[in-house]
């Protein structure tokens, strides 16, 4: 086969596979077009970036149900451990060898890079506010340090119960010289220690969370519905389990919920928040809740954030409970997704793996 004929049905396929990538690769790709790039590197980026947004909707990371819904701003909230997980999952799930990590991540590095240095938007702002891909060294590859620091991010077993513990009570001995973080924190610690129980109780998504209403919430049962995201109910209702302790929390919580934050009647949602200047409560934002884990994390002594603790309710309870059924309570549509968890979790294999 020529090389002209070996081009062409690349970039047909190219083509063909951009038309499931956001608009933002769409500008980059012509780009590189522009700019003299190949066919066949166009096309081998593509299959890099469908994996990389593939995995961050598995994870939760991104709202989206298909790639071409991937939005930039959820590209600027990425973490450098997210960014660590992803590399983990490439290497231990897809069997990855440290040349191929390095190329897929030598191709999102390129893809941020030409969105936050090059491509501007309509006010000649760059796209991109924040490139966490330029704190990414690919030529790292020891693995001990990755999973460690996963770890380090992570409230693993006691832990657990203490940050709940801590959010409950623990916190205002932190804020009692600051009246007005004292004075917010009496407002809210109940709604605070509810969203993160829930959270730690059933492992579901900040999005999951945020959207979720009162008529949603089967306490006597111990479930929540939520549109199916992962396995095959994609936009379906379906049922998710969660914790007694999350119960107690969320029952705490509702009891106060309309005489603090006085909705207005059809308000549904569960978690509320009042902006300034206002006196009614209104559904939460997903930035307002990963804002307060990080404040709560950061004074527990944990970097974490608010993924990662669907990470820790992920971790200990496949711990307890086994892949298969952590796949199911986390509504993974692979094994691969479920497994990093498994590998974190078994404190044998890493201090094995320390000891090498």
């Amino acid at each position: 086969m020529s090389s002209n004929v070996i081009k062409d049905k690349d970039m047909a396929t190219a083509m063909d596979r951009l038309k499931l990538m956001p608009e933002f690769v769409d500008k980059y790709v012509n780009h590189l077009l522009s700019n003299g790039g190949s066919p066949s590197t166009v096309l081998g980026y593509l299959i890099d970036y469908e994996i990389f947004f593939s995995w961050l909707m598995a994870e939760g990371i991104s709202d989206a149900s298909t790639t071409k819904d991937i939005t930039i701003d959820e590209l600027e909230k990425l973490h450098v451990d997210e960014v660590t997980s992803y590399r983990l999952y490439l290497q231990h799930y897809r069997g990855n060898k440290s040349k191929t990590r390095g190329r897929k991540l030598s191709s999102l590095k390129s893809l941020f890079h030409y969105l936050s240095q090059i491509a501007e938007d309509e006010n000649l702002y760059p796209i991109l506010k924040r490139n966490v891909m330029a704190k990414i060294d690919i030529g790292t590859t020891n693995t001990k340090p990755d999973i460690n620091k996963l770890r380090s991010k992570l409230l693993l077993e006691d832990e657990i119960n203490e940050f709940i513990d801590f959010v409950r009570s623990g916190y205002r001995q932190k804020i009692e010289n600051n009246k007005q973080a004292l004075y917010s924190y009496e407002q809210n610690s109940l709604r605070d220690a509810a969203i993160i129980s829930f959270i730690l109780g059933s492992g579901l998504r900040v999005s999951e969370v945020v959207n979720c209403n009162l008529d949603d919430l089967n306490l006597k049962d111990q479930i929540t519905t939520i549109i199916g995201k992962g396995q095959n109910d994609e936009g379906e209702s379906v049922g998710v389990l969660f914790s007694p302790q999350a119960k107690d929390d969320l029952e705490r919580y509702l009891e106060i919920r309309e005489a603090v934050y006085n909705p207005e009647k059809n308000e549904k949602a569960v978690f509320l928040a009042i902006q300034n200047g206002e006196s009614r409560g209104n559904r939460m934002s997903r930035r307002a809740m990963q804002a307060i884990v990080i404040k709560y994390a950061k004074a527990f002594g944990k970097t974490t954030t608010i993924h990662k603790l669907r990470q820790s309710f992920a971790t200990e309870y496949n711990r307890h409970n086994g892949i298969h059924k952590t796949k199911n309570q986390l509504r993974h549509k692979k094994f691969e997704t479920t497994e990093i968890y498994a590998l974190v979790s078994d404190k044998e294999m890493i201090d094995a793996i320390n000891r090498v």
